[in-house]
């Protein structure tokens, strides 16, 4: 029980810090509000549970990235889709009566961010190497982990949704609407340039 709960208190250290997915999440929630950011948000954990944990827990990240120039494709890859969510949330015209009819980030665009996110993959190879919840038993300790992992990103990422979709509601102001996404998208990117740094 006690490693339950560190590996816990480490998943939601880990997962719920600014970084591409939640900051992601977050300026979706205030561009077009809570309920039209739901595709996304499933798009980013069905990402986390097929790309994320099941590539870091199987160890075929380290062997894609041992793979001679992969790195730097990937990671080119990577900043080039963050940096286009980035600016299709820096230019999101703010939230009124016509959000229905403007174009939101998908379920594709989750998954891809997810494929994308370096802070995902550091975090799950840290939260798969540094704790073992079930002593002897590899496969089912792989199964454990991905299991409280999911349910800690779906809380973190709904609360980072539903912060975002606040932000809105309480700056109603176009102007301030429009500063919200800006700083979202400058943090977005922020958060990503830090990843690779560390």
């Amino acid at each position: 029980m006690e490693g339950l709960i560190s590996f816990v208190l480490a998943g939601l250290a880990l997962t719920g810090s600014p970084g591409p997915a939640t900051l992601g999440l977050a300026a979706t929630g205030a561009a077009f509000g809570a309920r039209r950011g739901l595709p996304f948000l499933l798009g980013i954990a069905a990402g986390m549970v097929v790309v994320v944990i099941g590539l870091t827990a199987t160890g075929m990240t380290g062997v894609l990235l041992a793979v001679p120039g992969a790195a730097p494709i990937i990671t080119t890859m990577a900043a080039a889709y963050i940096i286009y969510l980035a600016y299709r949330i820096a230019t999101t015209p703010p939230l009124a009566k016509d959000a229905g009819q403007r174009p939101r980030p998908s379920f594709a665009g989750g998954v891809l961010l997810a494929l994308v996110n370096p802070k995902a993959y550091a975090a799950m190879a840290a939260m798969f190497s540094g704790f073992v919840l079930i002593d002897g038993r590899p496969g089912l300790d792989a199964v454990a982990k991905t299991i409280v992992l999911m349910v800690i990103i779906l809380i973190v990422d709904i609360a980072w949704l539903s912060a975002g979709s606040a932000l809105t509601r309480v700056f109603g102001d176009p102007r301030a609407s429009r500063v919200i996404n800006l700083a979202f998208a400058v943090l977005l990117v922020a958060s990503v340039v830090f990843a690779l740094l560390l």
